[in-house]
């Protein structure tokens, strides 16, 4: 098959550090290119690729604040629409929500969407998506679709991570680790709050999104013995991180439709302690790769039972589920169902 990935441009793809969708860009892209499909993958000018690389904003725009974001979004979208029937591809893959939606009717090569982050999740991201929902969309979670069940979901694929950029520690971690964008949804203050019930020494590892929630929430509590910020992370301070944890605690506040991180810690055999919203109950398997609690009360108890958790069974639920080479069959038979149709 042709077929074009339409990539994020806020960070490079794949990230230097933080940036999960454009990590899934970057992973599918090369899964797709070593599987022998003709792939071009439009995102930043740095970007890193086994495919075809086609771009117009040269940096990306969250490490340049002197390139203004939605000029250079909607440039990029232009160019990869054009280029997409220049190029005659068998479908352009939108990861980029639902900005390129009021263009896709205009070209002749099919365009579907996958919805990462809120896109489901407020108001004005739902009404837009149901004035297209005819057009074709891929789901990363069943629970993301009660945020907006009418839309033309074709498949449902769950993100997949490179199992060798992850290794597997057999041995029991010593500290707890948050790793995500440090705001409230994503439940920083919560897993602050679980160390100091517990008295489990914590490492917070991530990007600030929301300084003022950091100055209020964490800061104070941060004393470089129990609980340390180590700020954002690139790829193998993050795996040595996730390999040496006790325990992944991801007490969301908000329905993520797929935390990567949760497959990313296990896939080094480390347990997740997660909040039962949105995708936790689909990627942890309750009691046997993590827990999964109603809320911080209940979290907090499964502390104690971590060390029933085995190891090995965190590796190979990833193995099982969500792993580079499912994500990538799971997206051939969605793009074969399209172009059939």
């Amino acid at each position: 098959m042709r077929i074009g990935i339409l990539a994020p441009i806020a960070w490079r793809t794949p990230p230097r550090k933080y940036g999960p969708w454009e990590q899934v860009c970057a992973n599918l892209a090369d899964g797709l290119a070593a599987r022998g499909h003709e792939v071009y993958l439009f995102a930043t000018g740095d970007s890193l690729t086994k495919a075809n690389l086609l771009s117009v904003c040269p940096a990306p725009l969250g490490e340049n604040p002197d390139l203004p974001s939605r000029p250079w979004e909607l440039m990029h979208i232009g160019y990869a629409l054009k280029k997409a029937d220049e190029l005659e591809l068998d479908v352009l893959h939108n990861h980029m929500n639902y900005l390129p939606l009021p263009f896709a009717r205009l070209i002749r090569t099919p365009v579907v969407t996958t919805l990462h982050g809120a896109a489901l999740l407020e108001a004005d991201s739902r009404m837009t998506y149901r004035h297209y929902a005819d057009l074709p969309y891929i789901s990363i979670s069943y629970a993301e679709r009660e945020g907006c069940p009418e839309l033309n979901y074709i498949a449902n694929v769950y993100n997949g991570i490179r199992l060798d950029q992850f290794d597997y520690v057999e041995d029991e971690g010593h500290h707890l680790l948050f790793i995500g964008r440090i705001c409230a949804d994503k439940g920083a203050d919560l897993a602050v709050e679980f160390a100091r019930r517990t008295g489990l020494p914590l490492v917070i590892a991530g990007i600030i999104s929301d300084q003022a929630f950091f100055d209020e929430k964490i800061r104070p509590w941060i004393d470089d013995k129990q609980i340390r910020f180590v700020g954002e992370v690139g790829p193998e301070e993050r795996n040595r991180l996730m390999g040496e944890a006790l325990a992944l605690l991801h007490l969301i506040r908000a329905p993520e439709p797929f935390g990567l991180v949760m497959a990313e810690a296990m896939a080094c055999g480390t347990p997740v302690i997660g909040i039962g919203r949105g995708s936790v109950p689909e990627v942890v398997e309750h009691g046997v790769t993590g827990f999964v609690a109603a809320d911080l009360d209940e979290a907090a108890t499964f502390a104690d039972r971590l060390p029933d958790i085995n190891r090995k069974a965190c590796r190979e639920r990833v193995e099982q589920h969500f792993t580079l080479e499912r994500m990538v069959e799971g997206y051939e038979q969605a793009f074969a169902k399209l172009i059939d149709a």
